[in-house]
């Protein structure tokens, strides 16, 4: 009795330790520790498989695949610098704001592009709610839909390629960055697009809601708007398609396209000069520290997993998962309520280090489609980020909101996009081609 609750019990062990406010790598290994001394007090843990743990710490070491994080770190943290981001809020601003809706509709459109050149939800929603936010106000946006849009267009970096987040579900997963990258295309359109017809809807129905920009506020139009337009959307645009279709072409490697777009992040900025000593130690900074906290959360997980194994803690979720009443349809919705639940608390490299491991051998022996599971776990952990009161994203927009906006606007701002995002969810649930079309015409 002793044995079989002693590997799920760990599960306990590390949400206590998280919940006193230890950090996620040490809560992990601590709770690895502890459970392992006790499993060898007992007879019940074989001390042989710690001598397993330095052939897989070297083996993350060794993981070509994991090497594609900071490039993609560095390179959306470069663009950041850059002020990329400022350029085409305000140009963006330009050509939409003319119409109802216009200046939440370029929020959108910069949150998606934004996602596809970063893929941080913290950074897009941190520079969308400081540099278009107040603008919204001032001209007559409903703080509900102004605060919502913003929230809900950062989260887009959770599922739109190039993103961190399915780089490393690839790798739990055991399946191609390229193919995830794939079928995540057409899911990650369309909830950017839900989210375009939502705001004109609105628009349409409440013009108070989100009014047109006064005529004197579009700096520029005709042959000016254009060539800035070309300007400034060009360049991201083409390191977009750089980095993606080096991938999806089969040129370059997930983590050699990831190298390229840090290459064209340094020139994007060294064109647009701003590219000093002071910037590029930053964004190396930022991303050593990002990337530290990612190896020492895979170290951590590493230990809490093989002595979770060795208490088989995994043959007990995997006997649990594929004896659930409903067979696939039972295990898809409890696999996606516990991620779900889980993203309210801990990060997504908590949840793809610790809990996917053990659900993809459930999914794969179940028949499911991984690529398929990969794209809905992202789009799930992004509905999972926007929702209050947890929601990551939320906390993000509150430390940069302006005083009159407050925490129920916020809240209150992101249900219809959460709506929006499960009903997504639902469509690429019911009808996989919309994953799986993309993958099968490339192979």
């Amino acid at each position: 009795m002793i044995a079989d609750a002693l590997g799920p019990s760990m599960f306990a062990g590390a949400l206590a330790l998280l919940a006193l406010g230890y950090p996620v790598a040490f809560a992990l290994g601590g709770v690895a520790i502890l459970f392992g001394l006790l499993g060898i007090a007992l007879g019940i843990f074989d001390p042989i498989f710690l001598t397993a743990m330095p052939q897989r710490i070297f083996g993350i070491m060794n993981n070509f695949t994991l090497l594609a994080i900071p490039y993609f770190i560095f390179m959306g943290a470069m663009l950041e610098k850059s002020g990329i981001a400022e350029d085409l809020l305000e140009t963006m601003g330009s050509l939409f704001g003319r119409i109802r809706g216009g200046l939440a509709v370029a929020v959108v459109v910069v949150g998606a592009l934004l996602a596809a050149t970063t893929g941080v939800v913290a950074a897009t929603v941190v520079t969308m709610g400081l540099i278009s936010l107040p603008t919204m106000l001032r001209y007559g946006y409903n703080k509900d839909l102004a605060s919502g849009v913003i929230a809900a267009s950062g989260t887009l970096g959770q599922i739109i390629p190039p993103s961190i987040v399915l780089v490393v579900l690839a790798d739990q997963l055991g399946i191609s960055v390229g193919d995830l990258f794939l079928g995540s295309v057409i899911p990650g359109l369309m909830m950017a697009a839900v989210f375009v017809v939502h705001v004109l809807v609105i628009a349409l129905v409440r013009p108070d809601m989100a009014p047109a920009l006064p005529a004197e506020l579009i700096g520029i139009r005709g042959q000016a708007l254009l060539s800035k337009i070309i300007q400034v959307m060009v360049p991201p645009l083409a390191l977009i398609l750089l980095v993606l279709g080096s991938i999806f072409f089969g040129v370059a490697t997930p983590t050699e396209a990831g190298a390229l777009g840090c290459l064209g992040a340094i020139i994007l900025a060294a064109l647009k000069g701003q590219l000093h000593i002071q910037g590029l130690q930053d964004v190396c900074d930022r991303t050593l520290r990002t990337t530290s906290m990612v190896i020492f959360i895979l170290i951590g997980s590493t230990a809490f997993s093989l002595v979770f194994r060795g208490l088989h803690g995994d043959r007990f979720i995997f006997d649990a998962l594929t004896n659930l009443p409903g067979g696939e349809v039972g295990f898809l919705i409890v696999s996606m309520v516990t991620i779900f639940a889980l993203g309210f608390f801990i990060d997504f490299f908590e949840i793809a280090f610790i809990v996917v491991p053990l659900f993809a051998p459930v999914a794969q022996q179940m028949g499911i489609d991984l690529v398929w599971y990969g794209v809905i776990i992202g789009a799930n952990l992004q509905t999972s980020f926007l929702t209050p009161p947890f929601g990551f994203a939320l906390f993000y927009l509150r430390g940069v909101v302006p005083p009159e906006v407050t925490t129920g606007n916020i809240y209150r701002g992101v249900i219809p996009f959460i709506m929006l995002q499960l009903l997504v969810l639902v469509a690429i649930i019911a009808f996989p081609p919309l994953v799986n079309w993309l993958p099968s015409v490339s192979q």
